[in-house]
C-alpha cells in the first residue's frame, strides 16, 4: 500500500508541490496579518478577536505547508535538470561517470525519466 502512495507522490511531485505553494501563501499571509497587523486583519477581513488569536499557529501552518511546496518544487526541478541534461550526451564514457547518480535522481522522478534513462543506457550498451 504505501508503495503505491509513493508511486503516486512521485508521479505528480510537479503538481502536489504547486497546489502546496498556492494553498500555503494565502494561510501564511493570513497568518502575517494575525500576527503584525491584527486590527486591519480585522478590519479587511471581517474577523473576531478568537480568530486573531489562532494568528501565530496559522502562521506556523503556513509556513510548513509553504515550505514543503518550495522543497519539492526545488528539488523536483534540480533532479529533472541534471538528467536530461546528462541524457543528452552521446559519449558512453561521460554517462558512465555518472550513471549511479544519473540513477539515483531518475529513481526520484516521475517514470518517464525512467525509461529516458532505460533508452539511453539500452543505446549506449551499458548495463
Amino acid at each position: 500500500m504505501s508503495g503505491k502512495i509513493t508511486g503516486f507522490f512521485r508521479e505528480y511531485v510537479f503538481g502536489l508541490s504547486i497546489i502546496a505553494i498556492v494553498v500555503g501563501l494565502p494561510i501564511l499571509f493570513i497568518g502575517i496579518l494575525g500576527i503584525w497587523f491584527g486590527d486591519v486583519a480585522k478590519d479587511l477581513l471581517n474577523l473576531t478577536d478568537d480568530a486573531i488569536a489562532w494568528g501565530l499557529y496559522v502562521l506556523i501552518i503556513g509556513l510548513i505547508v509553504f515550505g514543503i511546496g518550495i522543497y519539492y518544487l526545488y528539488g523536483f526541478i534540480v533532479k529533472k535538470k541534471f538528467v536530461l541534461e546528462e541524457i543528452q550526451t552521446n559519449k558512453r564514457s561521460e554517462l558512465l561517470k555518472r550513471h549511479s547518480e544519473l540513477k539515483e535522481s531518475a529513481r526520484h522522478l516521475p517514470s518517464k525519466y525512467k525509461e529516458m534513462v532505460k533508452e539511453k543506457e539500452k543505446e549506449l550498451g551499458i548495463k
